[in-house]
């Protein structure tokens, strides 16, 4: 009786391999994977802000505009609810990517706006969070494109023969995934010319 038993799951083991099981459940860990690095690098950010706001402020207070675009914009993304469903929900994942769009597009007017303060871009503080942001800005960027192809390789495994048959019994469907528009909206850092010589980030 137990040898039967073990021939069963054998079998079956055999079948669900032959059918894309395995594959599916790998590419799934990647998407998974992927999207927790993605997350990971938009908190790093997120907590650099503070600080970042704090230096600025101490040197150009009046600019109260850019200053709170910057908070608020944070805090936007602060109050989203990122669940493991959002992946499953295009809508939700263009709300959040739009919400680190505008914060992307706050801080790349706050940066602009520093270049008018000499004293500012010379304060050592500041100078160590502008590297650290475009830093993660970069990271976030890779981070991204990488998220981008986990869902593509999961998205065409579910939704071909004979995997697909496969992912319909056991419940996997496609994947959300970031937009073309979305990507080429927030594709580039902000930056800072430490030169003297603006350059333009916002959007």
């Amino acid at each position: 009786m137990r040898f039967r038993f073990w021939a069963v799951l054998v079998v079956l083991s055999t079948l669900l391999g032959g059918c894309g099981y395995n594959q599916i459940q790998v590419n799934d860990e990647q998407v998974k994977s992927a999207w927790a690095e993605v997350l990971n690098q938009y908190k790093r950010r997120a907590d650099l802000i503070p600080n970042l706001v704090q230096v600025v402020q101490g040197y150009a207070s009046h600019e109260r505009e850019v200053l709170t675009q910057v908070t608020e914009a944070r805090s936007r993304v602060g109050s989203m609810q990122v669940t493991p469903e959002l992946l499953n929900d295009p809508e939700a994942l263009a709300r959040f990517q739009q919400a680190q769009g505008q914060l992307t597009s706050a801080l790349s007017r706050l940066l602009v706006v520093a270049e008018n303060y000499p004293n500012l871009k010379a304060d050592a503080n500041f100078r160590d969070l502008q590297a650290q942001l475009e830093g993660t800005e970069n990271r976030i960027t890779v981070a991204r494109g990488r998220y981008v192809k986990a869902v593509e390789t999961y998205n065409i495994g579910v939704r071909t023969f004979p995997n697909n048959l496969t992912a319909m019994i056991f419940g996997y469907t496609p994947k959300a995934n970031f937009s073309v528009d979305n990507e080429q909206a927030i594709s580039e850092p902000p930056k800072v010319d430490f030169g003297g010589t603006p350059t333009p980030a916002a959007r």
